[in-house]
């Protein structure tokens, strides 16, 4: 079984326009992370890939429908976020929900993302493998603090291809 990518979406796979609001997939313009798509072209050919997101106003469909507007969503699996989850981004739980409905061990898991306390700390703490995305527009004001010791730190996604491969999960 091919093991699998976990991506937090704002920030990291497609740009959070700070002055915008409501669901991305309604934005007048929307517009992929520079290198998203070769990282998930190449990536997607050995693992699964899924989002993980903890947007609160947007469902699976709307999710689904800003993804197909950048043309990444060819390369997703799947989305979890709170409806199908039952919680937000941010706790271990959100992340062994994702296990458990993956079925699938927590070290054949890596988490991508720019946020510090909602995409890698908890996703450390549920035992997956966390990259964390520091560029400067996408490190959150939290770049200076420390990850976990585990954590690979990245300031580029196109960064993932060469860092990530089946032999690199624990």
């Amino acid at each position: 079984m091919k093991p699998v990518i976990l991506f937090d979406w704002g920030n990291t796979l497609m740009v959070d326009t700070p002055n915008m609001s409501g669901k991305m997939c309604d934005w007048p313009k929307v517009e992929a992370v520079k290198g998203a798509h070769q990282t998930l072209q190449i990536l997607s050919r050995s693992h699964r890939v899924y989002v993980a997101t903890n947007a609160q106003d947007s469902v699976v469909d709307d999710i689904t429908a800003a993804f197909k507007r950048v043309n990444l969503d060819s390369y997703i699996a799947g989305y979890f976020c709170y409806q199908n989850l039952g919680i937000g981004k941010g706790s271990r739980v959100f992340f062994d929900r994702i296990l458990a409905q993956l079925n699938v061990a927590a070290d054949q898991v890596a988490m991508v993302g720019d946020n510090l306390d909602n995409d890698i700390i908890p996703a450390d703490e549920a035992g997956l493998n966390t990259y964390w995305l520091t560029t400067e527009s996408q490190c959150q004001g939290d770049s200076k603090r420390q990850a976990p010791h585990s954590t690979v730190r990245m300031t580029e996604l196109s960064e993932l291809t060469s860092l990530l491969s089946p032999a690199e999960l624990k």
